[in-house]
């Protein structure tokens, strides 16, 4: 059985045509180690990933790439001392100040995706700000997952089908995969075509599970605060060499 049709297929179709994924996605992995290499404090490897973020911003829309998502910040991330969420935060409050201006200039739009509900006061003004200023925005949809896990993401969306299941807004029977992806998080935004992990680890880490199901893998051995224009392009040179069947058979076969 080949996947049904989606209306995101347009979008895979017509960035496709240019050779390139429509929506690529990074797990940013391995500022600590990048730091611990060096001798330096772990603040350090992250505001070093903060530069290697730019690039990757920079690389995705020079490339015409419509959509990148990076985890820059996951649900169990929690669990890290305070000293170093601290850091993060921090981080994040200067990347929106530093940053958001230019974004908006080019033409970039911001997307959070993640649990708000218990950030913060002045974090989730920080994410709205960077969300209300780029709304408009027509050019690459950078798709920031904060406070963000999968698994969590797919258990809101299945209490959401319950409640209204519950309130007779829907019938059971109508539930099928395209109700679930409507109430996800992301929903909206085509699956990734291509999900990029770098440090040389291999996994999703709670990461965009259920819209992983047909995307390409392809980890780096690099880490994240030296990936650069060379390693985007290896990781885009390896989806081009894939053959995307979406269930169904070759063109050979």
């Amino acid at each position: 059985m080949t996947e049904p049709a989606t209306a995101a297929e347009d979008v895979r179709a017509a960035a496709g045509e240019a050779g390139v994924p429509a929506h690529v996605a990074i797990i940013m992995d391995g500022n600590g180690r990048w730091a611990q290499k060096r001798h330096l404090p772990r603040a350090e490897g992250h505001r070093r990933g903060v530069e290697a973020l730019r690039r990757a911003v920079r690389a995705a829309a020079a490339r015409g790439i419509r959509y990148l998502t990076i985890y820059s910040f996951s649900s169990e991330n929690w669990r890290r001392p305070a000293t170093e969420i601290a850091d993060l935060m921090n981080l994040l409050k200067l990347f929106v100040r530093r940053d958001l201006a230019e974004l908006h200039r080019a033409n970039v739009r911001v997307r959070i995706l993640g649990e708000r509900a218990n950030l913060k006061p002045d974090i989730t003004a920080l994410l709205e700000e960077a969300e209300s200023v780029t709304r408009d925005n027509t050019g690459l949809t950078l798709v920031v997952a904060f406070n963000y896990g999968s698994r969590q993401e797919i258990v809101r969306a299945a209490r959401r089908l319950a409640e209204e299941v519950a309130a007779g807004r829907l019938a059971p029977d109508t539930i099928d995969a395209d109700a679930v992806a409507a109430r996800l998080d992301l929903a909206g935004v085509p699956d990734p075509d291509l999900i990029i992990r770098t440090s040389g680890e291999q996994r999703l880490s709670n990461f965009l599970l259920w819209q992983a199901a047909y995307a390409e893998l392809v980890f780096l051995p690099v880490l994240w605060p030296d990936f650069d224009e060379a390693a985007f392009d290896e990781a885009l040179a390896e989806f081009a060499r894939r053959e995307r069947r979406y269930g169904g058979l070759t063109a050979s076969a």
